[in-house]
């Protein structure tokens, strides 16, 4: 009897000394966590929406998928070592600032960021769950995840994950792991339609383009340009059409509301984000006003 006595003790005073990791040991800990304190120092157009979502990843898998949501108008990028000047083809295709981004430990003038830079909100939501959940180990941190959480004891009323299936529309990109699964998803590079100069020049024109000199066949459909980094596939439209009659014009945006809004299904279905390329304010104006849901997804070609 007081041998139990003695071994209850023990394990009461043994508890009693156990102390919660303090956030520098959660972070190092929890490469989410290290991830999401990085992108605190970069500014984001998106308020960190995607390095948010992207914070499971390795810091240079985010880096890669997030790198269009940067504001690029404050941040310059340096290849002070030297590594990303031997980067291969496909790397360049897609930017020096990636490479010099995705490096594991960012060297100290390697990026330059012009004035104060403000925490994107959603980054400082994530971080503000993660300082709740500290002191909490029931606690789930509501921060977005692109794949279950394994635990080690089951959490009540925890969500049960969405199905995935052909049997749900896409409501959004995919997984870059998803695009991998489908061989229909996976960019083939082909010959570019007909031999119209300036829509060649104006799709090859398109900032990071990887597919220069030809179309992207994704989902059946051969798109004009491809943004590996951003997961954009592009339409380019050089119409002249401020020079069309008013009844050619109507015809023209019809036509043309039908065809974007199947295209963007098509690129979303494998995980794509959609954009088109005009010449036009008008046409740009018209085709957002005739159909609201391509507002964002219509841009004005300034480079041609």
């Amino acid at each position: 009897m007081r041998l139990r006595a003695c071994i209850a003790l023990l394990l009461f005073l043994s508890a009693c000394t156990t102390t919660p990791p303090t956030p520098r040991e959660s972070a190092a800990r929890d490469p989410r966590l290290a991830n999401l304190q990085r992108a605190t120092t970069l500014p984001w157009t998106d308020g960190g929406r995607c390095a948010v979502r992207e914070a499971s990843e390795p810091w240079p898998v985010l880096a890669e998928r997030c790198f269009h949501a940067l504001d690029h108008d404050r941040i310059e990028f340096h290849d002070l070592t030297g590594r990303c000047a031997v980067a291969s083809a496909g790397a360049a295709a897609v930017g020096l600032g990636v490479c010099v981004l995705a490096a594991p430990e960012i060297v100290v003038g390697a990026v330059i960021v012009a004035g104060v830079v403000m925490v994107g909100f959603a980054i400082k939501e994530a971080l503000d769950a993660y300082e709740l959940s500290w002191g909490d180990p029931e606690k789930v941190r509501p921060a977005p995840e692109t794949r279950p959480v394994p635990e080690t004891t089951p959490a009540p009323q925890k969500p049960s994950p969405e199905p995935k299936g052909p049997d749900l529309p896409p409501v959004g990109p995919t997984e870059v792991t998803e695009r991998e699964r489908r061989p229909e998803c996976k960019p083939r590079r082909v010959p570019p339609k007909g031999g119209n100069k300036l829509h060649n020049k104006c799709a090859d024109g398109i900032k990071f383009n990887a597919y220069r000199g030809a179309n992207a066949l994704v989902n059946g459909k051969a798109f004009d340009a491809l943004q590996v980094v951003a997961g954009v596939l592009w339409e380019v439209k050089t119409d002249n059409f401020d020079s069309y009659p008013l009844e050619l014009q109507d015809i023209v945006i019809r036509k043309n509301v039908h065809d974007f809004l199947i295209e963007r299904e098509l690129a979303r279905a494998c995980g794509f984000d959609f954009r088109v390329g005009v010449r036009s304010a008008t046409h740009k104006a018209m085709l957002e006003i005739e159909e609201p849901q391509l507002q964002g997804v219509i841009v004005l070609m300034d480079w041609c």
